[in-house]
């Protein structure tokens, strides 16, 4: 368990500080603070792939997962403008678009272990990206999951707005899911150079 405590919390930490990041808008409203730092949760992961194996990656998953459960329980109870910071269907979409794509991180990366030593990070964190955003934005925000909680108004994510105050006319809640994915392609293609060099000294230090 102790070779694990440094990805746990580093997990914990990731999560905790997106948690708090996504409550600061910048970008004109179309990017959050937290979308900088919850891509280097799929770092963690696969360096944690990489050294320790599957088994050891999928116990600091859970352990990230529990970390932003807790988070939207503290969340929910504290009151902003609008109401509680976390709302129902953002707990709900958080901790399943966390989860599954991460677990599905897990398999495609152990897939590809074998392969190039870029290739199974790349490719892993590419399609966890993609999921996650998919699963989070639409669950959130799409107005064909309202029945998740009725309560909630989500009617200003869904207005039709140009896409990054330019572009072609999209749910706003569209838009702000592409510039979040575009934030992880781009943490993603960078996070190569520290995983190469996290493994390699992680290795080397276990050896």
């Amino acid at each position: 368990m102790t070779r694990l405590l440094p990805g746990v919390l580093a997990m914990a930490t990731i999560v905790v500080a997106s948690n708090i990041g996504v409550q600061y808008i910048i970008a004109d409203g179309w990017l959050t603070y937290g979308a900088f730092t919850y891509p280097l949760a799929f770092l963690v992961n696969d360096v944690m792939n990489r050294v320790y194996g599957t088994d050891a990656a999928r116990k600091v998953v859970f352990a990230g997962f529990v970390t932003g459960v807790i988070c939207s329980l503290i969340g929910s109870q504290i009151m902003g403008e609008f109401g509680p910071l976390v709302t129902l269907r953002i707990a709900i979409a958080s901790g399943s678009a966390f989860l599954i794509a991460h677990l599905i991180d897990l398999v495609i990366f152990n897939r590809l272990r074998e392969k190039a030593w870029w290739r199974a990070p790349l490719t892993s964190t590419l399609v966890g990206s993609t999921i996650d955003t998919a699963i989070f934005f639409s669950l959130a925000f799409a107005a064909a999951f309202t029945f998740i909680e009725p309560t909630n108004d989500v009617s200003w994510a869904n207005e039709a707005l140009p896409l990054f105050g330019f572009g072609p006319k999209l749910p706003y809640w569209v838009g702000l899911a592409i510039a979040d994915y575009g934030v992880k392609l781009m943490i993603g293609l960078a996070a190569l150079v520290p995983f190469r060099v996290l493994v390699h000294k992680t290795i080397t230090k276990s050896a």
